[in-house]
């Protein structure tokens, strides 16, 4: 009997290398329909419905999707499946929290080390931003996010660029889930403004505007907090407008001296 043919390793590794380009494909793709709110927060992600749309096995959308819950884009329900994740209020904090760290130390590392070639790139990358502001919001959404993967890839560090990558994919959602509508207009000035100072190696007034630029984000993301309130004070106006001769009458009645808490005797009768 001949042998029995075999793939040879050449072949699998490249039918592997092809699996995984898919993968990355269909990854990026939902990643992109989530960061852009196409798809909304709790949207459900049913893998047939995502391998179907992208020519895609069942198999390739499972490990699309779990990349995507590595992220927190996505969430995976036992016995449910998957869903767009819907981040609370105190993950928000916490994510931009986080943010804050990560994009001063890309600045830190960038500051007076700028290329030529990617002064260039960023200063075109902050031209289509200005051409997208007011005329796109979608596009110019995605715009604004790229600026800082750009600012993250430059460094380098492939650790750096990752995490920033996450949250603000992240930081994305949370605008999506809580955000209110807003100009783009003062985040492409800091934009530029921050390439200007890492231009020049001036890193406070980089990490000065890059703070500013995301605590605006924040602040459009993120309800502030409230202090705590008294109960009596937010009961006081619904108890104002329950008084009447009704209410009245039974308060009287109540503070009568013939009549005690935890005393069930009745009035004494008038002799």
């Amino acid at each position: 009997m001949p042998p029995s043919k075999r793939p040879s390793s050449t072949a699998a590794a490249s039918e592997d290398k092809l699996s995984r380009t898919r993968t990355e494909a269909v990854h990026e793709a939902l990643r992109l329909a989530i960061i852009e709110q196409s798809l909304q927060p709790g949207a459900r992600l049913p893998e047939d419905a995502i391998g179907e749309s992208f020519g895609a096995s069942r198999t390739i959308a499972r490990e699309a999707l779990g990349r995507l819950a590595v992220e927190g884009l996505v969430e995976l329900k036992p016995n449910r499946g998957a869903f767009v994740a819907n981040p609370s209020l105190e993950e928000g904090r916490e994510i931009f929290l986080v943010r804050n760290g990560l994009e001063r130390t890309v600045v830190q590392s960038l500051s007076g080390k700028l290329s030529a070639t990617n002064e260039a790139s960023l200063r075109s990358h902050v031209g289509k931003e200005e051409e997208a502001s007011g005329r796109d919001a979608v596009r110019s959404m995605r715009l604004a996010g790229e600026f800082h993967l750009q600012l993250a890839a430059m460094t380098g560090n492939q650790l750096l660029e990752r995490y920033v990558r996450e949250v603000v994919s992240r930081c994305s959602l949370i605008l999506a889930t809580y955000g209110r509508p807003h100009s783009s207009d003062c985040a492409v000035t800091e934009h530029a403004e921050i390439v200007d100072a890492l231009a020049k190696g001036d890193f406070e007034t980089a990490a000065d505007v890059m703070q500013r630029h995301l605590e605006a984000v924040a602040d459009r993301a993120l309800p502030p907090i409230k202090a705590g309130v008294d109960i009596r004070d937010v009961l006081a106006r619904y108890a104002s407008a329950t008084t009447g001769p009704a209410l009245e009458n039974e308060n009287a009645s109540t503070s009568s001296p013939d009549v005690k808490v935890g005393d069930r005797r009745r009035p004494r009768k008038q002799e």
